[in-house]
């Protein structure tokens, strides 16, 4: 009889930490190279780790953490070109319809501040609380929170075609306060 070892726990993790990283990275390859740098640390650190719930958290932070240190690399030394221009399509083929929203919601998330990107990313596609993602992002709660409504207003605004939150575009942007 032979003996299978029980999947790591983070193997289940990978296709979360790969989407996140392609959102920071813009860049497929070096998104990989993020979650496998991710991956090495966290296996090298798995002793460190304090709570058994918060995985994911911990695994995304650790990603985050990697990218702002590759860019404050790159902001010193900027010596890399893409050698591949040609971006990547939809995973999945569909119809031409599909493939305009598709771009147009690339193009909508590329024009909001990396912060932003970031929050949406955690909070509506990985299913992240927002202490979770303050954890994460190693920011007040609060500031989750109104970074993630000014992040879906603007998002909101660009793809319906509505003026921009701070723009001048248009009729004035007015913000009701409590």
């Amino acid at each position: 009889m032979l003996f299978r070892r029980p999947p790591h726990p983070i193997e289940a993790e990978i296709p979360r930490l790969r989407r996140f990283a392609r959102v920071l990275a813009r860049d497929a390859q070096l998104a990989d190279d993020l979650v496998q740098d991710c991956l090495a640390r966290a296996l090298a650190a798995w002793s460190l780790r304090r709570d058994e719930q918060a995985l994911r958290p911990w695994l995304f932070a650790i990603l985050h953490n990697l990218w702002r240190n590759r860019q404050r690399r790159e902001a010193i030394r900027p010596d890399g070109y893409p050698l591949d221009d040609a971006g990547e399509g939809p995973a999945e083929s569909g119809g031409q319809w599909e493939r305009l929203q598709l771009r147009d919601l690339q193009t909508a998330l590329d024009l909001l501040s990396e912060d932003h990107r970031v929050l949406l990313m955690l909070v509506a596609v990985e299913g992240l609380s927002y202490e979770e993602a303050a954890r994460v992002q190693n920011i007040p709660l609060g500031t989750v929170m109104s970074r993630l409504t000014r992040a879906r207003e603007r998002l909101r605004a660009l793809m319906g075609g509505g003026p921009v939150p701070g723009s001048d575009g248009g009729r004035p942007y007015l913000r009701r306060v409590k």
